[in-house]
């Protein structure tokens, strides 16, 4: 997986390129916002990691110039700017997501896996784990082939527990995924809420499991 790597502080910048090569990934590196373009107009990438503030330019008008061009490659913001409206505006230009500094790279590599798998995700009109199919292009539930309608929360968050199988969810990761510009959302019960109605609505408690003290999951093999 080709990922590339938009930050001007080198020691910033081959850092992350060693924890993702340890990873497994492969990775570019450009260390301002003209030698990203020049990137990105010679190789196609499956992710940009792009930094906001560059020594020779700004990332969000790197950002904006991308989506103009009709540029869809899934790009995820890395920066110290933390106030509500930066992200806004960070997101209203085209970002799939935005990470504050300084951050964990456990968390980095997750939101990652979750931008790389929702590109995947895109090139199938599907998901199934039976009982339960998702039609991913209407945005229609099926249990047992009847169609079970859901609030566009609980089919996001339904979509989310099938793109990720047999894997924990934390309710935090949960509460991000359907409220992104919420600060509170980890302090917030609307996870739970959701769950419920979702069990209820699919007619089995056992298809989202509980994991105490952590969050949820759903087995490949409900």
């Amino acid at each position: 997986m080709n990922i590339l790597i938009v930050e001007d502080d080198t020691m910033t910048a081959k850092q992350l390129a060693q924890l993702l090569k340890s990873e497994k990934y492969s990775c570019d590196i450009a260390f301002g916002y003209k030698e990203a373009q020049e990137y990105i107009d010679k190789n196609a990438y499956l992710l940009i990691l792009l930094d906001w503030n560059l020594g020779d330019g700004d990332g969000l008008t790197l950002l904006k110039e991308l989506r103009d061009l009709e540029i869809e490659t899934p790009v995820l913001m890395l920066s110290a700017n933390a106030a509500i409206d930066d992200r806004v505006a960070v997101l209203d230009s085209g970002a799939d997501d935005y990470l504050c500094k300084p951050y964990s790279s456990v968390e980095l590599l997750a939101r990652m896996r979750a931008l790389l798998r929702r590109e995947s995700s895109q090139k199938v009109s599907s998901l199934t784990i039976a009982p339960v199919r998702l039609d991913l292009v209407s945005r229609t539930v099926f249990v047992e082939e009847l169609a079970v309608q859901l609030t566009a929360a609980e089919f996001d968050l339904l979509e989310l527990f099938m793109q990720n199988p047999n894997q924990v969810l934390t309710r935090y990761q949960l509460s991000e995924h359907i409220n992104k510009d919420n600060y509170n959302v980890k302090h917030s019960n609307l996870v739970d809420v959701h769950i419920k109605n979702l069990r209820k609505k699919l007619g089995t408690k056992e298809f989202i499991q509980n994991v105490r003290g952590i969050g949820y999951k759903v087995n490949k093999s409900s």
